[in-house]
């Protein structure tokens, strides 16, 4: 399976860093607004990736992260009068 690689813009072939045991990290969603379909794509995607993995037989160690403290947060919540963690 190729995979395409950002750092390098080539598509490359998916290899486990140890044999059989693939690790995925995920930046999730910064949750400072209502849920739409750009944030659910990593979720679909990497999901997606994560079963097919598993089902051909591999170890999967999977991440993903909720960013609750950014920029885009505190200025929503200023501007809701809003602590950052109730408006995340």
């Amino acid at each position: 399976m190729q995979i395409y690689n950002s750092l390098t813009r080539q598509k490359e072939e998916l290899t486990a860093l140890e044999p059989g045991h693939f690790k995925i990290y995920v930046c999730g969603p910064t949750v400072y607004d209502l849920f739409h379909m750009g944030n659910a794509r990593p979720f679909v995607v990497y999901d997606t990736l994560r079963r097919y993995l598993l089902w051909l037989g591999h170890q999967v160690t999977y991440v993903q992260n909720f960013t609750d403290i950014d920029d885009k947060i505190i200025v929503r919540a200023r501007a809701e009068g809003l602590s950052s963690q109730e408006l995340a």
